[in-house]
């Protein structure tokens, strides 16, 4: 049996980590203080740094919890699709309710632009997508498809550049951009 001790711990770690996935996009990475932190979890900035060794280390963990839940939801699509084009579409699909502008979107903007000033999230996120490509590719090379790294890395690197887009410059047609990119799957 656990102790409520404990169990409240674990319910103030996570609303630390929620609070942080709140205020990345709302204020941006750096403008998160452990002051602003702890007043939109309800506790005291002491508590932060109990639960935490940093305020980087609670950004880091919060950000790639997300990022892992939402690569991990890929999961189910490249069990249920059989045709490498059919996969092509369900992950432009999974996509499809992220406007680039949404708070998910924003706050893997904002660890990608963090990560490039911090050696242990740019390792991590990428440790995230190495793993993630290699799952894909994995399922493409199982279905014949030539060359599967090079066509995973571009499948994933259109979806990160499709969301920074829309973010910037709304518009385009969702559709007409999967049919090209299932082009790149089909087999002769």
């Amino acid at each position: 049996m656990k102790s409520p001790a404990a169990a409240r711990g674990r319910d103030v770690r996570q609303r630390l980590l929620a609070a942080a996935t709140e205020l990345v996009p709302e204020r941006g990475w750096a403008a998160v203080s452990t002051r602003v932190l702890a007043d939109r979890a309800g506790v005291t900035p002491s508590v932060v740094h109990y639960h935490f060794p940093s305020l980087q280390a609670l950004l880091r963990e919060a950000v790639l919890d997300a990022m892992r839940e939402v690569l991990e939801s890929v999961g189910p699509a490249l069990a249920a699709t059989q045709n490498p084009a059919d996969l092509v579409s369900a992950l432009f699909g999974s996509v499809e309710p992220y406007t680039g502008v949404d708070p998910l979107s924003v706050l893997f903007i904002e660890a990608y632009l963090a990560a490039r000033r911090d050696d242990e999230l740019r390792d991590q996120i990428g440790g995230l997508l190495l793993a993630f490509r290699a799952q894909v590719s994995s399922w493409l090379a199982e279905r014949g498809v030539p060359d599967p790294e090079a066509t995973t890395e571009v499948l994933v690197a259109t979806i990160d550049g499709l969301l920074l887009h829309r973010g910037l410059a709304p518009g385009g047609d969702p559709a007409a951009v999967t049919a090209v990119l299932r082009g790149l799957v089909t087999l002769p």
